[in-house]
């Protein structure tokens, strides 16, 4: 029944391009979610179906969804209990029919290009490339972008490199192939029951990067929104779930090397210690960065001088703000369909190159172990077949 309405769709809709399912998990999302959709429906790629997992809202999320499906039959509402995001996208995975899954979260935006540029650089790819990403920028309430985000970038074999750097930054800009997120088992829900939600999707993305290749299509053609009643906003629930994500990743890897673990611990410890600065939580954030500051002294002079820099800004804005009245707002570009995305010039351009360079090592070490292992399992496929 499920292949024969697949079929339907493809017939309706998109002639011989290959499927593409958009999961959009949403709680309590009616601020964002009509702008989400209108820029999931004006994607230039138009084999789409777009599937809202209501996850158990008690204002107009629903309401606005079948509004909006109704003049559009792209659009599936289901509704849940409240689960948490992983359960959520979950649950459109497994209704998903397309080829590949692509998920957006309910108060994110795309650029127009973004799956068309994402499937043309996934589809020419043999099937040991599982995903491919693309770079984001920061938006506000407005839609406004406040400043674009990391242009780091890495394709190919990258868990090493991913542990450390976790290129890929938020939930909206990864496309996978649906087979193997299935395979993969999902996202993982315990974090949510355990209440250190809010990193779910690095955990799936390091899962992917353990096991298979990832594209990177390095446009910023992801409007990433940052804005109170975001998940991300809750900086001492993603403090803690980063480090749990990464503790339970380097577990399920041993093959990873000491130098690898000991960047992948660092780097997760640095950004849960400004997580937790954000969050007000002094006792913590300094037992967190506590044994950085032993293996990197420097580091802690580097801390000094940023709040030095900080201070001087801060008396220097406050001075030009007792001297006029009103500063003028500065003008800031829309994230919208007038944006032209371009590529970034200098993805390598990282500060940490000598790192880099070693992490792209490891990663090199243990690609040869996985095709190995990949290869070992076709032959005994293969051999299986033929009895």
């Amino acid at each position: 029944m499920i292949s024969s309405i697949g079929e339907g769709l493809r017939n309706q809709f998109y002639s011989d391009q290959p499927l593409v399912s958009v999961v959009i998990p949403a709680f309590n999302a009616s601020a964002y979610i009509e702008s989400t959709l209108r820029s999931a429906l004006r994607q230039t790629y138009t084999a789409l179906e777009i599937i809202v997992v209501n996850d158990g809202s008690t204002d107009d999320t629903a309401k606005l969804v079948r509004r909006i499906a109704s003049t559009d039959p792209r659009i599936r509402l289901l509704s849940t209990l409240n689960r948490g995001v992983a359960a959520a996208r979950n649950t459109g995975i497994e209704a998903s029919l397309g080829r590949y899954v692509a998920f957006l979260d309910a108060d994110d935006l795309w650029h127009r290009t973004k799956i068309e540029k994402q499937v043309n650089a996934l589809d020419r790819l043999s099937s040991r490339w599982a995903a491919v990403y693309t770079l984001h920028c920061f938006i506000n309430e407005d839609d406004e972008i406040i400043h674009g985000g990391s242009a780091d970038c890495a394709r190919g074999y990258i868990y090493a490199r991913h542990l450390s750097f976790k290129y890929v930054g938020n939930g909206s800009a990864l496309l996978v192939r649906r087979n193997v997120a299935l395979e993969i088992g999902g996202f993982d829900s315990s974090y949510a029951a355990a209440g250190i939600g809010g990193c779910e999707d690095l955990d799936f993305e390091l899962k992917l990067a353990a096991r298979y290749f990832i594209e990177v299509v390095p446009e910023r053609l992801v409007g990433y929104r940052k804005h109170p009643g975001s998940m991300s906003s809750n900086h001492l629930r993603m403090a803690k779930s980063a480090l749990e994500v990464v503790r339970r990743s380097i577990a399920a890897n041993p093959r990873l090397p000491r130098y690898a673990i000991r960047s992948a611990i660092d780097a997760t410890q640095k950004y849960a210690f400004w997580e937790l600065r954000r969050a007000r939580k002094t006792y913590l954030s300094l037992v967190t960065i506590w044994p950085t500051l032993l293996s990197d002294p420097n580091y802690a002079a580097r801390l000094v001088l940023q709040k030095c820099l900080r201070g001087a800004n801060r008396c220097l804005r406050l001075r030009m703000t007792t001297r006029c009245e009103e500063l003028p707002r500065r003008n800031r570009p829309k994230f919208d369909d007038q944006i032209i995305p371009s590529f970034i010039e200098n993805p390598m351009g990282n500060p940490q190159l000598r790192r880099l360079l070693r992490l792209t090592a490891v990663d090199f070490k243990l690609s040869s172990i996985v095709r190995s292992k990949r290869r070992d399992l076709l032959r005994t496929t293969a051999e299986l077949q033929s009895d």
